[in-house]
């Protein structure tokens, strides 16, 4: 894509832009929804939503990948005690959707589980349903982190990262 009209497409978008597409309530939804889960796992499940990317990011040409891991960084997804955090990131501009697994799930889960996903969030995008979409995927990367890293009643579960949709 030309540089200069991919830099006009995300410079047009903004928060708002997320809040229309999304709503309150669906972003209020996602952040229970990611709280009932936790419950049921050791696991951290953040869910970022950027209108565009940051202007840096486009200069150099960056990918919606490139800024996927650097917000697992940023929102220290990366930090939790299993190494199991998995960061939803969708790039509402480009209209990419970008999973990213710690160290501690990516050797238990087949990489195409998180491209299923990632699909099933695009066809539900494509008919603009971005909350079914994104509920749709924090349940299925929930059922994988429940799966793989079930919660003991009898030990505390500490919540290490906040349950809110970070949107920008």
């Amino acid at each position: 894509m030309n540089t200069l009209i991919r830099i006009l497409k995300h410079r047009w978008l903004d928060e708002t832009d997320v809040q229309r597409a999304l709503g309150t309530d669906t972003l209020h939804r996602i952040e229970e929804r990611v709280a009932a889960s936790e419950r049921a796992h050791t696991g951290e499940l953040r869910v970022c939503v950027e209108a565009g990317l940051p202007l840096s990011y486009l200069w150099r040409g960056a990918s919606a990948r490139e800024r996927a891991i650097a917000m697992f960084g940023k929102l220290r997804v990366w930090d939790t005690e299993r190494n199991n955090g998995v960061l939803i990131y969708l790039l509402l501009a480009e209209r990419r959707i970008e999973i990213v697994a710690d160290r501690g799930i990516t050797h238990r889960v087949p990489g195409h589980t998180w491209q299923d996903i990632s699909d099933a969030m695009a066809g539900a995008f494509k008919g603009g349903d971005y909350a079914r979409g994104l509920l749709d995927a924090v349940d299925r990367v929930s059922a994988l982190l429940a799966q793989q890293f079930p919660a003991d009643p009898a030990q505390v579960n500490p919540n290490e990262l906040p349950d809110r949709p970070d949107v920008r």
